[in-house]
């Protein structure tokens, strides 16, 4: 069986990776792999992160609001349609997102 294999993108750049290792009711649970673009959106992430770690409900969605303002996508590398409604979580080496 062939892996799933998302690039995240923010128009042409490649943020990084998502492969598929688990499917968890609503969240599909990838491995990551940052590339050139991770940089640019990790800020964003950690803020993300950050706000609900400390189960501050208005910083939380207000960054992912900023995050999802971004304009990124999921593009299968397999071919396929892409994901341009989504929330993302990043945390280190590991991904999910749920669409």
């Amino acid at each position: 069986m062939e892996d799933q294999v998302w690039q995240l993108r923010r128009g042409h750049q490649v943020v990084g990776v998502l492969t598929l290792e688990a499917v968890d009711m609503f969240w599909t649970d990838c491995r990551f792999e940052p590339s050139t673009g991770w940089p640019a959106l990790k800020p964003f992430i950690d803020a993300s992160r950050a706000a609900w770690e400390r189960k501050d409900e208005d910083a939380a969605i207000a960054a992912d609001e900023a995050i999802y303002a971004l304009g990124l996508e999921l593009m299968p590398e397999s071919g396929g349609e892409v994901i341009r409604d989504f929330l993302l979580r990043i945390d280190g080496d590991t991904a999910r997102f749920r669409y």
